[in-house]
C-alpha cells in the first residue's frame, strides 16, 4: 500500500469511536485514560485541532493538538502499528501545524512526558530540535482540566 493513499483530515464526530479504538490499542493502559481524558476536553473546546490519517475509509491515525498561553502544542500521536514507518505520522505532524500557522501561535513546541518519549525521532525527522520540546512542570490545560 502506497504512502499516498493516506489523506489527513480535521477530526468528525462520526471519527469519535475509531479513534478511540485506536488510542486503545496503541497507547498503554496509563496513557490512554489520561489521553482520553484530554481528548475529550479539547474536542468540547476546539476540535479542529485533532487531525485523523484515513485510509480505505478507515482511521490509521490520530494526532491531538492545542493551544495554550498563545503557543500550539503537539500533544499526542498515534498510528496503527501495522501503519507505521510509513510517513503517516509526518502527514500528521504537518497536517496540525498548518492549523498553528493559520493560528498565528507564538511557538510550536512538542509535549513530552513519560509516555512519548518514544516518538521523539518522528518529530525530529518532521525538523523538530530539542528546543522545541516541552518537559516542562507546565501542564496543559487539556491535560490540568
Amino acid at each position: 500500500m502506497s504512502e499516498n493513499s493516506c489523506q489527513v483530515r480535521p477530526f468528525q464526530l462520526s471519527d469519535y469511536i475509531s479513534v478511540t479504538e485506536l488510542l486503545n490499542e496503541v497507547l498503554s493502559e496509563v496513557c490512554y485514560e489520561e489521553t482520553m481524558a484530554a481528548f475529550a476536553r479539547q474536542l468540547s473546546w476546539d476540535s479542529e485541532l485533532i487531525m485523523v490519517a484515513e485510509e480505505e475509509g478507515g482511521i490509521v491515525g490520530v494526532i491531538v493538538g492545542t493551544i495554550d498561553n498563545q503557543n500550539g502544542y503537539y500533544y499526542r500521536i498515534a498510528v496503527q502499528s501495522q501503519h507505521q514507518r510509513r510517513g503517516i505520522g509526518q502527514k500528521l505532524i504537518e497536517s496540525l501545524k498548518q492549523k498553528f500557522l493559520q493560528r498565528k501561535v507564538r511557538r510550536i513546541l512538542v509535549t513530552v512526558d513519560a509516555y512519548n518519549e518514544v516518538v521523539i525521532p518522528v518529530y525530529e525527522k518532521a525538523g523538530y530540535q530539542a528546543s522545541d520540546f516541552s518537559r516542562t512542570t507546565h501542564r496543559l490545560q487539556i491535560v490540568n482540566g
